[in-house]
């Protein structure tokens, strides 16, 4: 009988603290999503992080552990979540949904970036906090962060505004729909234009009755949008970075360039599972294994990078980051609402 190879068994033990207590705080987040409906699991995993590394009890050795689940279980969710995007969905939006769908991500993104260079928040922040508004949230945090040379900061402050204003919109949207006089299925489309997270899209269309389908669908196809918007930031990285080769003078421009990748590759994944799932090969239990998987490991994740964030950094550095995630929250729930309302979904 064979043994594991010495590194990998060092290895397992470094990590394994670590996830152990991003396993118990992903059990305690779905325990205390049941016991107080409304409150999703992911909401109450970065939470528990915060709280965690603020109390000092983010001891030294649970931050390998951490450190893997903040990255490779985020990314290995993001390849879980083309699972759940059959491409026919697009088709049944109709050029309205899908103009309306494509107009609010591209608008949120710009709008983002240009608030954030106003506020004087840092271009790797303000990309992370654009994409995660316009998009899908900590999933799409994740696909840009590679592209993006942000700090752990960043990433965590971009996740926890993410977090924060789409768990708002699950309590402030519902209300609303009275005065805006939106109809459920208009009330879906917009909730799925723009809120962020999956998750949180379903429990704010779930407490207007004959809203979800429209909603999720919506959603669907801005999740649908990750990809081509990572492209694009990774080709003005390629650019950027053969621009600094170029002004060094060495020559190594073509080199440099080529090394930012255009798509990381579990976007890539992202991708090919999207494909799987039009094809239509993999039974429904298979399909809704692999999406109770991915929401698992998206708590964890999430969890794994709530302990990064500091309130006392926070504090001194956030407060003009807060600041774009409320504008860029507001920016994304106007524009899809002025998009439902002129197209009439």
């Amino acid at each position: 009988m064979s043994t594991p190879p010495a590194g990998a068994a060092a290895s397992a033990r470094r990590l394994a603290p670590g996830l152990l207590a991003a396993a118990t705080a992903t059990a305690a987040a779905f325990a205390t999503s049941r016991l107080v409906p409304g409150l999703g699991p992911t909401t109450v995993a970065v939470v528990l992080g915060l709280l965690v590394a603020n109390a000092g009890l983010q001891r030294p050795a649970l931050g390998p552990g951490t450190a893997f689940a903040s990255r490779r279980l985020l990314r290995t969710a993001v390849v879980l979540l083309g699972l759940q995007l059959p491409l026919s969905a697009l088709v049944a939006l109709g050029w309205e949904g899908l103009a309306v769908v494509v107009g609010v991500v591209v608008a949120t993104f710009a709008g983002t970036l240009l608030l954030g260079r106003a506020l004087g928040v840092s271009p790797a922040r303000s990309l992370l906090v654009s994409t995660g508004f316009s998009i899908c949230g900590a999933s799409a945090v994740a696909a840009v962060e590679p592209l993006s040379k942000a700090r752990k900061d960043d990433v965590s402050t971009a996740i926890a505004l993410v977090t924060l204003c789409g768990s708002l919109a699950i309590l402030v949207l519902p209300p609303l729909r009275g005065p805006l006089g939106l109809d459920p299925v208009a009330f879906g489309a917009w909730t799925g234009a723009s809120v962020h997270d999956v998750g949180q899209v379903v429990a704010t269309a779930s407490r207007v009755d004959g809203a979800l389908q429209t909603a999720v669908v919506v959603k669907l196809a801005r999740v649908a949008m990750l990809a081509p918007l990572v492209a694009l930031v990774g080709l003005a990285a390629r650019r950027a970075a053969r621009l600094a080769a170029d002004a060094g003078g060495d020559g190594a421009g073509g080199s440099a360039g080529r090394r930012v990748p255009l798509l990381p590759l579990f976007v890539v994944g992202f991708l090919v599972a999207a494909g799987v799932r039009t094809a239509g090969v993999l039974p429904a239990g298979a399909l809704e294994a692999a999406q109770l998987v991915q929401t698992v490991l998206l708590v964890a994740a999430l969890y794994a990078l709530g302990t990064g964030i500091r309130l006392g950094a926070l504090v001194r550095t956030g407060g003009r980051s807060l600041v774009l995630g409320l504008a860029s929250w507001v920016l994304v729930a106007g524009l899809a609402y002025a998009g439902v309302r002129l197209l009439g979904l």
